[in-house]
């Protein structure tokens, strides 16, 4: 447990808060407050005075402990457009539920003191200028279900502990993570998992099939993804959106893919799949799109070329418009990818 002694000191309390816990709230704002060097809407600028209920983006609640004491129970600044950082006061907030930060400048990292936050439910830290390495508190954080720290400067490996927790939803995106994709992946019961657009390497965590019976989105385009796709991708048969766009993916579409019933969204672009695609994807009756454009498939079933869900340009698909040239196709084939050769590991 941390302590904020000095944020009662630079902050005389109000006389006429009502309860402990709205007293440290006010602390804790005080402090944020403070720590704000941009503001150009003035959002803050009704965070004075004893009545932090009313603070624009603070949101009270009766406590969940059956005490009927009020409480800060969210924080919601979204587009907000503030720039600062977040104080370790924060951490006297123990009552809160939500924390939205999205759409702002703030910078720095996680304070430690959210240890303290044991009934946290959404962390929304999103577009922002966050950096450092990943922010481990939040492993420790009991009730949390919804973590979304995409587009920021986080950067290092993705820790195995994240995959331990009850997340649901877990928003990874276009940050600066390195290593590859830690292989207890399928131990998590999350129903969306979007990493794209880091600098992550190797293959995908065989695990990952595990998560059939939860994951309704995958997301891991443009991390640099080596792998071939295994047929055991066939046991997600709970997804609706799958993106492995912009990877080095090799080998074949594997049938499987068919057996995803509820499959909606299927992109597979700008890798290095060969051979031909499966009938049964494109006779997929919810599949929406399907996109395996600048990869180089041989081949495709009528029901594929009928389909006016899929995108097939610049494969290597006889007959099909807008394809990569004979030579080009001559040449990949003629010295194929082994991808039995890949070898994956965790560095």
């Amino acid at each position: 447990m941390l302590f904020f002694n000095q944020s009662h000191q630079h902050f005389p309390p109000p006389i006429s808060i009502p309860n402990p816990r709205l007293m440290n709230a006010y602390f804790a704002l005080q402090a944020w407050k403070q720590a704000i060097t941009s503001d150009p809407n003035n959002f803050t600028a009704n965070w004075n005075g004893p009545d932090v209920c009313h603070y624009n983006g603070v949101y009270c609640a009766t406590a969940p402990d059956g005490s009927h004491t009020l409480t800060v129970a969210g924080i919601d600044l979204n587009h907000a457009n503030i720039a600062g950082c977040l104080p370790d006061e924060l951490g006297l907030l123990t009552d809160l539920s939500l924390f939205h930060l999205n759409s702002n400048r703030f910078s720095g990292t996680i304070p430690a003191s959210f240890i303290n936050l044991h009934l946290l439910y959404e962390l929304d830290v999103s577009n922002n200028q966050f950096s450092g390495p990943f922010p481990c508190v939040v492993l420790y954080l009991p009730s949390l279900k919804y973590l979304d720290i995409r587009f920021n400067e986080f950067n290092g490996d993705i820790p195995e502990q994240l995959f331990e927790l009850e997340l649901d939803a877990l928003f990874l995106n276009n940050n600066k993570f390195e290593s590859s994709l830690p292989q207890n992946l399928g131990n998590s019961p999350l129903s969306v998992f979007v990493v794209a657009n880091n600098n992550i390497r190797g293959c995908i965590p065989p695990s990952l099939a595990k998560m059939g019976g939860t994951l309704e989105e995958l997301i891991l385009s443009n991390l640099g993804l080596t792998d071939s796709l295994r047929q055991d991708i066939g046991m997600l048969k709970g997804l609706k959106v799958l993106d492995l766009s912009f990877n080095q993916l090799c080998g074949p579409l594997p049938e499987s893919i068919g057996e995803m019933r509820n499959l909606e969204q299927l992109n597979v672009a700008h890798n290095k799949l060969s051979g031909q695609v499966p009938k049964s994807i494109c006779s997929l009756r919810n599949l929406q799109n399907f996109t395996y454009s600048f990869n180089y498939i041989a081949g495709e079933p009528p029901v594929c070329i009928m389909s006016p869900a899929k995108d097939d340009r610049s494969n290597c698909i006889p007959s099909r418009p807008l394809q990569r040239s004979p030579e080009e196709c001559r040449s990949f084939y003629a010295n194929p990818i082994n991808c039995g050769a890949i070898t994956c590991s965790r560095s």
